[in-house]
C-alpha cells in the first residue's frame, strides 16, 4: 500500500463520505464556481444540474462504476456537460487512463440507451479527480503523457 494512502476501511469511509457529499446539487455546484477558474462554468445552468445513473456495463460484460455522474445544460442549450467525480486517496500513475476508460463506457451508455442519436455529437465531458492523499499529485493529467513518443513517421 503506498504511504500516502489511508488504511482501506478508512479509503472506504473517505469514498462514502465524499459520496454522500456530493450527492447534494448545491455542493457540486459549489465545488465548480469555487474551485474550476474556467469562464465556461458561468455559462452553466446550475438550476438543471441533475445526478446520472453512473454504473455501465463493458461490451465484455464486466461492470464499471463510476463515484458520481452529474449533468446540467451549458449556454441555453441541450448540451450536456458531464461530471465525473473520482475520489482518489493515492497517487494513481494510470488514473488518466482510468477517467478515460470511464469516459468511453459513459459515452457507450448514452448512445445504448438512445440518449445520444446518430446524428448528434457526444457531449462534453469534465472528468474531475479529488485527490486527498498527504503527498503532492505526481501522476498524468493526460493520457498523451502516458503512451510512448512515436517516431516522426507515424505522428500524421
Amino acid at each position: 500500500m503506498p504511504a500516502d494512502s489511508p488504511p482501506p476501511a478508512a479509503a472506504a469511509t473517505y469514498d462514502s463520505g465524499y459520496k454522500l457529499l456530493f450527492s447534494h446539487a448545491q455542493v457540486v455546484e459549489d465545488l465548480l464556481r469555487g474551485f474550476v477558474a474556467e469562464d465556461w462554468v458561468a455559462e452553466l445552468d446550475f438550476s438543471t444540474l441533475e445526478k446520472v445513473a453512473a454504473s455501465y456495463v463493458s461490451d465484455d460484460l464486466r461492470e464499471r462504476e463510476d463515484d458520481i455522474v452529474w449533468r446540467l445544460r451549458h449556454r441555453g442549450d441541450w448540451l450536456y456537460v458531464y461530471l465525473l467525480l473520482e475520489f482518489q486517496s493515492s497517487v494513481d500513475p494510470w488514473m488518466a487512463l482510468r477517467i478515460m476508460v470511464y469516459t468511453g463506457l459513459l459515452y457507450q451508455d448514452l448512445i445504448k440507451s438512445g440518449e445520444i442519436g446518430s446524428q448528434r455529437k457526444l457531449p462534453a465531458v469534465f472528468p474531475l479527480v479529488l485527490y486527498n492523499g498527504r503527498r503532492r499529485w505526481t501522476a498524468a493529467r493526460e493520457v498523451s503523457e502516458l503512451i510512448e513518443p512515436l517516431p516522426a513517421s507515424l505522428k500524421p
